[in-house]
């Protein structure tokens, strides 16, 4: 037989602990009280059984004959009765093994009385104790034992106090496990590109603690991105300078070979600059003021330059939604996802529509070769290029989906990649529900 699992969950596992734990301790107080109760219940019966039986007996045995029967139905109680005959054949009892109320009897009349008990089998087993009146007469002690009576509230009692140890159980693991949970959630959200809100710092010495530690971390992290950043876009900024002077320079030169390749080489690195710069600045995104917008005039301003410069990008659908956005940073995203698009797979088809939630999806389609399911996620790291792109007529930068992600998340967005069934691929922007 399997022996059964322990809790996989912390809340589960203190819950048992508790719980047993308290189940064991009551269980022992009340067998423990429950016994006391037993054993001075016992012998108060037993007491008035022996005060009883002795008193009944000499008053029979000192009544006249004839009025003996009168007085047995005042004589009688619940569990024994007297008769005034030999009573029913039995079984003789084994006195080292007799009933208590037997011995009871036994020591309360056995010194005036000679006794003779036997059992009676039957439906309802009893026993009767025989004996000897000093007119020589029968009588007959009829006793049916029955266990110590428990009061009717009782178990109602047992299943409230129960009930209370299960409340209270589940209120000690609650108040213990909740901080926990949101610590967990906290750390499973931390994201150093988007920081979350601080967590609540009140509560037990314990708890605070640990959401004091948890904050500073996540302001450290934060302070440290921001000054990489910062010395990031420092750096680029400070590269643009000697670049131009170089351009200057290489424009002054005779017409060559040698001139176009080291003008085409400082292109490429005055656009590696330019795009580190931006990549730096999209860390302030969030920092843009929010203005409404309608999206689908939006879009279609932005299709249409793209239009007048010979480009071909298309648009689909319409949504309807007055977006609230920081329109800068919303057609920057846009804008590299559809220069994504057109240098890998020539065109841009743009795609408006909403989800069964009614969330507005904006869906950059393409008709490239798309890219590895391994690295669709690989592609949002900066400076990350796939092979197929590491050349110096498509490879850019490994910077523009990077910014775009960057800016997704400080505009709310979502930014998702995948390859189309026909070939291609397909950049999802998941905006927020229509209004």
């Amino acid at each position: 037989m399997p022996l059964p699992r322990w809790p996989s969950t912390l809340a589960a596992r203190l819950a048992l602990i508790f719980l047993t734990g308290l189940v064991l301790a009551y269980g022992l107080s009340f067998a423990s009280q429950f016994y006391e109760r037993y054993q001075t219940g016992r012998n108060v019966m037993l007491g008035n059984l022996e005060h009883d039986v002795s008193t009944a007996v000499a008053l029979i045995d000192r009544l006249p004959a004839e009025e003996r029967a009168t007085w047995l139905s005042l004589l009688e109680r619940r569990n024994y009765r007297y008769r005034l005959d030999e009573g029913t054949p039995g079984v003789p009892m084994d006195m080292t093994q007799a009933h208590m109320a037997a011995t009871s009897i036994e020591r309360a009349i056995g010194q005036h009385y000679r006794l003779r008990f036997e059992n009676i089998p039957g439906p309802a087993p009893h026993f009767q104790a025989h004996l000897t009146l000093s007119d020589g007469r029968p009588l007959t002690v009829d006793v049916t034992p029955s266990p110590i009576p428990v009061a009717q509230w009782l178990p109602v009692v047992l299943i409230l106090q129960l009930a209370v140890l299960l409340l209270c159980t589940w209120l000690a693991v609650r108040m213990a496990i909740r901080p926990l949970a949101r610590l967990a959630q906290a750390v499973d959200h931390l994201d150093p590109d988007a920081p979350g809100p601080e967590l609540d710092e009140r509560g037990p010495q314990e708890v605070s603690y640990a959401a004091r530690a948890f904050n500073a971390l996540q302001g450290r992290i934060g302070a440290y991105l921001k000054e990489r950043m910062q010395l990031l876009a420092a750096i680029s900024h400070d590269l643009q300078t000697p670049i131009t002077r170089m351009k200057l320079r290489v424009e002054q030169m005779d017409p060559s070979p040698e001139r176009e390749k080291l003008w085409s080489d400082l292109n490429e690195m005055q656009h590696l600059v330019r795009e580190g710069v931006a990549y730096a600045r999209s860390m302030d995104g969030a920092s843009e003021a929010l203005c409404r917008v309608d999206l689908d005039a939006f879009l279609d301003s932005l299709v249409c330059d793209y239009q007048d410069s010979g480009q071909a990008v298309t648009l689909d659908g319409s949504s309807g939604l007055l977006l609230e956005t920081r329109p800068h940073a919303f057609r920057r995203v846009l804008s590299n996802l559809i220069d994504n698009a057109l240098k890998f797979g020539g065109s841009a088809q743009l795609e408006v529509r909403r989800d069964a939630q009614g969330k507005v999806q904006v869906l950059v389609n393409d008709n490239g070769p798309g890219i590895a399911e391994e690295e669709l996620q690989e592609v949002f790291k900066p400076f990350y290029r796939v092979e197929s792109s590491r050349n110096r007529t498509t490879g850019g930068t490994g910077l523009g989906l990077a910014i775009a992600q960057q800016l997704s998340q400080a505009l709310g967005a979502h930014l998702s990649l995948a390859n189309r069934d026909g070939g291609g691929l397909c950049a999802r922007l998941e905006l927020g529900a229509a209004d």
